[in-house]
């Protein structure tokens, strides 16, 4: 005999079986991605230089956001605002974090590779 099942119990499924897979495996795989040299690079980089503040995998910390939030999509945070945070530090804007101090030592190419390395994560995460 064939059970039917109605659409609410259909969703609700989906999202149990969703939130066991997200429980087993832990949502930090789904940012886990296939990275060119460049962004392979640039995650080095802002391991090194962002990552204490900002979060490993972009999650954020109590010192600063999370930057898989639609406030650093691409038209209102474009590449040159990452660029000038980190060359001059940023005021505080949009968060209560305080404002952010300048990354001293790090060169253009690399920054160039951890605004890669950001902007394929946010793509990964849905911001574009």
């Amino acid at each position: 005999m064939k059970r039917k099942v109605n659409k609410k119990q259909g969703w609700l499924w989906v999202l149990a079986v969703m939130a066991i897979v997200l429980l087993a495996v832990g949502a930090n795989y789904f940012l886990q991605v296939d990275l060119s040299a460049r962004t392979t690079q640039g995650k080095q980089a802002y391991n090194d230089n962002c990552a204490s503040c900002h979060g490993v995998n972009l999650t954020g910390t109590g010192q600063g956001p999370s930057f898989i939030h639609p406030v650093y999509v691409p038209s209102h945070h474009s590449d040159a605002s990452f660029y000038r945070a980190i060359a001059n530090g940023v005021r505080a804007h949009h968060w209560r974090f305080g404002d952010m101090p300048p990354i001293a030592g790090v060169t253009k190419a690399e920054a160039e590779d951890i605004i890669a390395y950001i902007r394929q994560q946010q793509r990964e995460g849905g911001i574009k």
